[in-house]
């Protein structure tokens, strides 16, 4: 990651170097949190799973990814973000933070990322099975809109395996770094990250070293 920081600065080096440059300035790798089991709810409705592990994409507003993550507060309390990515460069389409994993936080996010990027009628959203995406509340939104719902099998993880990718950077390069004094700091602090670090600037080796708004606008 640091070495494909530098080439974006044209900066050249080899790993070894770079290590040994780290090393003597005392810069350390995150070391990334396993994450914790997940208890999965019963499912009201099961979609296919139309992406089957083909997670490259040849064009953008094709086939998008969602999952929910958790953000305990020192308080007790617990803070919730829904995000959706785009499997052709990676990219968040949309993000929103909540108390809740609800559906309606599901449908919000995804009218978020509808309103911004259009896409055609026919867009895939593959999920897992939790039940703000097999809710009737949400099918007959995404029916609606003329969204595809793919959900991954039970208790596979590795069926959504570019957004636990997406979270376990957004967990262990910015929530488990930083404190936030409010949870409106917290969400203002969400949005900058993801739409402006994760997006605009942290290279990404599925786009070859490229951001995700260097890899979606040179398409």
């Amino acid at each position: 990651m640091m070495r494909n920081y530098l080439v974006l600065e044209n900066i050249i080096y080899s790993y070894t170097t770079i290590f040994k440059y780290m090393h003597e300035l005392g810069l350390q790798s995150i070391v990334r949190r396993k994450k914790p089991e997940y208890k999965k709810g019963k499912a009201n409705k099961v979609f296919p799973n139309l992406v089957n592990r083909e997670f490259n994409v040849t064009e953008p507003n094709k086939v998008w990814c969602t999952d929910f993550t958790y953000m305990p507060r020192p308080n007790g309390s617990m803070r919730y973000n829904c995000s959706i990515i785009d499997l052709f460069d990676r990219s968040a389409v949309a993000t929103l933070n909540g108390s809740n994993i609800t559906a309606e936080l599901a449908i919000a996010t995804l009218q978020k990322a509808l309103d911004v990027h259009k896409p055609g009628k026919g867009i895939i959203l593959h999920s897992d099975q939790g039940s703000q995406y097999t809710s009737k509340e949400f099918n007959e939104f995404c029916e609606k809109n003329h969204v595809q719902q793919s959900m991954s099998r039970a208790g596979c993880p590795y069926d959504n395996a570019p957004m636990e990718r997406f979270y376990n950077t957004f967990k262990n390069e910015f929530y488990y770094l930083y404190s936030f004094t409010s949870d409106a700091e917290l969400d203002q602090k969400t949005l900058e990250f993801i739409y402006g670090k994760y997006n605009h600037k942290r290279p990404h080796t599925h786009n070859g070293g490229r951001t995700p708004h260097a890899t979606r606008y040179a398409a």
